[in-house]
């Protein structure tokens, strides 16, 4: 199984990148994690409706065949990381690889929200991009970790 991290945005400081591949490597070989990078459409004065689809087309292309969507989304399902955890699990039996959305400055298209398979959210605070980056990839190593009755997770 292969978790794909698509995400809006090609800059991210070094530090977000230095723990992107920090967590990156952590994970086992059975389940990797991968960053594919979707161009941002420049703002301009273009209108929301053209951002949108302009990055749903990008987003889309980047996104292997079969995969599960997930998409990030503010008013997303709240899982604790023993929610996301289970989820993950039952993501490996079903043998899926799953891409995790993370969309742009403006998010992620309504069209695009809708046509995911699940919807969730990491934070009601508003996070910057490249710290959604980091937390996303720490979770899903945490949740593979509680999974795995690694000691990384702490109860």
């Amino acid at each position: 199984m292969k978790l794909w991290v698509v995400a809006v945005g090609q800059r991210v400081p070094d530090w977000a990148q230095t723990a992107w591949d920090d967590y990156a490597k952590r994970f086992p070989s059975e389940l990797k994690v991968e960053l594919k990078a979707v161009k941002t459409e420049p703002r301009g004065s273009k209108t929301l409706e053209t951002l949108y689809e302009a990055e749903r087309e990008r987003i889309q292309a980047a996104i292997p065949r079969g995969c599960r969507i997930v998409a990030l989304d503010e008013r997303g399902a709240a899982l604790s990381t023993l929610e996301l955890a289970q989820k993950l699990r039952h993501w490996q039996l079903e043998a899926d690889d799953v891409a995790l959305v993370i969309g742009g400055p403006d998010g992620l298209s309504p069209e695009f929200k809708k046509t995911a398979h699940e919807r969730i959210r990491l934070s009601d605070l508003t996070l910057p991009h490249a710290m959604v980056r980091v937390l996303l990839v720490e979770q899903l190593y945490r949740a593979w970790s509680i999974n795995a009755n690694h000691p990384y997770h702490r109860e």
